[in-house]
């Protein structure tokens, strides 16, 4: 499922984001939706939430 609307994720969601110091390699880390950041309806670059592990990237697939 596509990362990039807003309706797509919800919290609790299991995903795969790429992190801002990633970008450049591509490479996915992988998590569970505690917050979502974005607040537009959608984003060309993914949606940005906060995984349960603290760590903060833009969604890149929906598991």
């Amino acid at each position: 499922m596509d990362g990039t609307h807003r309706t797509n994720i919800k919290i609790g969601a299991h995903v795969k984001v790429v992190r801002k110091r990633d970008q450049r390699t591509g490479r996915l880390t992988e998590g569970v939706v505690q917050a979502i950041l974005t607040k537009s309806d959608s984003h060309p670059h993914g949606i940005k939430v906060r995984l349960e592990s603290g760590e903060v990237g833009r969604v890149k697939e929906i598991l």
